[in-house]
């Protein structure tokens, strides 16, 4: 490890590689089996888990791009099996929530930058230069492909998938694949419901759901009431009617609106 500065208190795991060039701050964490590339900074509020990789230049738990922090202590967790590729940037949390939350199996794909506050599930997908403001929450298995710009505050639904260079400025709901300007409905995420297993009836269903959500130019509440009074009560069928009537910036819209 040449010229790498780890600091004294910092608790590295069994097994960790450090490459050149890197810095460690004291307060850090590092799981067992972690594999760090050249030129890494990891400041302090850092605590990764096991069998993590981190890339060449990436900068983890970076001071809030935000007026408002004011040096008070936050964190940035990473969940184990976590990739984190060349060039990304994640910030910490700030006062409001305390900590950046990303989840395990998760893929941070070149030049991403993750915002302060942020909570990503797991088996995430973030393509390359995908920026992400603040706050933004993110389900399991979702799939953000490259160049999308996320604004602050949104809500990606699990297991939706978001097409190249879009500018996500409304919540999307789970389960669908969104695409066009501005940003659509386009279907199911059938690719990734059929990697994951779901059934041939499941998704009936859910195509069932959103066409009355999306394509039948119902007013929303209108088509919330209409969904709960006749589809059978199911977790996914309410998983959809929760997300929309809890989005506060409103959800995207249906691509013949």
């Amino acid at each position: 490890m040449k010229n790498t500065i780890i600091g004294k208190k910092a608790v590295i795991g069994k097994n960790v590689h450090i490459g050149n060039f890197t810095t460690i701050d004291d307060d850090v964490i590092i799981g067992d089996n972690t594999w760090i590339g050249n030129n890494v900074s990891i400041l302090n509020g850092a605590r990764i888990g096991e069998n993590c990789q981190i890339h060449s230049g990436a900068v983890l738990a970076g001071v809030p791009q935000d007026l408002k922090y004011n040096g008070e202590y936050t964190l940035l967790e990473i969940g184990n099996n976590t990739i984190i590729r060349e060039f990304v940037t994640i910030n910490k949390g700030t006062s409001l929530k305390g900590k950046t939350i990303i989840g395990e199996k998760n893929l941070i794909m070149s030049n991403a930058h993750i915002g302060h506050d942020c909570a990503i599930g797991n088996n995430c997908i973030i393509g390359f230069s995908v920026g992400m403001a603040g706050e933004v929450i993110v389900g399991d298995w979702v799939n953000i492909s490259g160049l999308t710009a996320i604004h602050q505050f949104s809500i990606i639904g699990e297991h939706s998938m978001i097409s190249g260079l879009s500018r996500v400025v409304k919540d999307i709901p789970p389960y669908i694949t969104v695409g066009r300007e501005p940003l659509s409905y386009v279907g199911l995420n059938l690719v990734g419901l059929k990697r994951r297993d779901f059934s041939l009836e499941k998704i009936n269903e859910l195509q069932d759901i959103y066409r009355v959500l999306f394509q039948e130019k119902r007013n929303t509440t209108f088509a919330l009431q209409f969904i709960e009074n006749s589809f059978e009560k199911t977790l996914e069928r309410d998983k959809i009617i929760d997300f929309v009537k809890s989005s506060k910036r409103g959800i995207i819209k249906g691509f013949n609106h």
